[in-house]
Order: structure tokens, then sequence, then C-alpha cells
């Protein structure tokens, strides 16, 4: 969500550590092709970057733009991350976390829940316009996911990490 999801989102202080999901791009059940505003805000910064995001069943790819200029750029095939990123690019921003808050934010909660190491857990609530997901660690809760529309891919999403202390909002452009 995609992600897909990027700059704030990414930049995660060494510890502790990150999920580490990384579900194959099949599991997200159907191809998609969609254009993405992204706007991130943590300690008092506010960050936006256009992204677009195809994936199909053999591959995820992800090309994020600012003020322009391709900045990322990132390729997962279901076994390895690749990534090309911009000297302007943070080197905070990771590929893999990106991936991965796209996966928690897309991809059928069934699929995420299956791929949870113990200890964590995910749950969803409402439904279309109404839902909302929330991701926990050992019943604490690490992110909340709230959507404004249906498909999980349309309107605005909001991804509030509890454990990082960001906000990542997701416009998806009108199909």
């Amino acid at each position: 969500m995609a992600a897909l999801a990027l700059a704030g989102c990414a930049s995660a202080p060494p510890a502790p550590a990150r999920l580490g999901l990384k579900l194959p791009p099949a599991a997200l059940g159907q191809s998609i092709s969609v254009q993405q505003h992204l706007k991130v805000e943590r300690g008092g910064r506010i960050d936006d970057m256009d992204v677009a995001l195809q994936v199909e069943p053999e591959a995820i790819d992800m090309v994020g733009l600012a003020f322009g200029q391709r900045v990322l750029t990132v390729r997962y095939d279901g076994k390895e991350v690749k990534e090309w990123r911009h000297a302007m690019l943070p080197r905070q921003v990771r590929a893999e976390d990106v991936l991965e808050d796209m996966q928690l934010t897309l991809w059928p909660v069934e699929a995420v829940a299956k791929a949870l190491p113990p200890g964590w857990r995910i749950a969803e609530e409402g439904r279309g316009k109404g839902l909302l997901r929330t991701l926990y660690l050992n019943e604490e809760p690490i992110m909340r996911i709230d959507y404004s529309g249906s498909p999980r891919w349309s309107g605005t999403v909001v991804l509030e990490n509890l454990r990082y202390k960001y906000r990542l909002t997701i416009q998806f452009a009108a199909e």
C-alpha cells in the first residue's frame, strides 16, 4: 500500500526490529495497477511522494517520484527485493519496510494472518468504507489501518504505526 507506503514509514529506528513480512505477490489474489499520492507525517515533518504500483502474480513493481524525479524503484518477485534509489532518498528508507507496509495494507487479512510469526496477530473490523485493520504484537496494538473505500486500493487509507510513531496517508487516484 503499497504500497504501498514510503518515506517516513520506511525510516524505522534500529530497535525493535520490523516484522519482516514478505508475502508472495500472488497472495494478493488479483492483479492491480494503481497510482497513489503518499503523505508521511513523523516528528512534525511531512513528506510527499507519488507512487505507481503494479502487482501481478509473479512480481510487485513500484516507482516513487518526488519533485518530478524518480527516487525509488522496488521490484519483488516473491523471493528477492531489488531496489534502485536516488542519492537524495534518505538511507533510512528501506525497500523491505516499504514492501511490508504495502502488504499489511493491501493483501487480504487471511494471507497476512497466515504469514505472521508467533506473538503477532491481525484483526479486521467493519466492511467496505468502515474497515479498520489492527496489527498486534503480544496483544499490544502496533499498527492501525483505516480504509475509506472498497476495494482496499481505492479512496484514502490511513496507516498509523504506533511503534515507530508515523502516519502514512495514501490517496489512490480515481480509476
